[in-house]
């Protein structure tokens, strides 16, 4: 993982934990069957394909908070 990927995206996502998640969901799908919504003319990693994507604005969150 590109450490600077890792702090552009901590940028945008504060939260350490939240962003972990954001990032593992999205490399599940980027080994499944999705395709990257980042071009990159370099070969990379999975997790840096997603941390990336959260700096370009191309993935977001949603957090889930249950009523009480």
């Amino acid at each position: 993982m590109r450490d600077e990927y890792l702090k552009e995206a901590n940028k945008i996502i504060t939260d350490p934990n939240i962003l972990i998640n954001v990032v593992s969901r999205r490399v599940k799908q980027l080994k499944g069957d999705r395709q990257p919504l980042v071009e990159s003319l370099e070969k990379l990693e999975l997790e840096d394909i997603a941390l990336l994507e959260i700096i370009k604005g191309k993935i977001s969150y949603e957090l889930y908070t249950p009523e009480a």
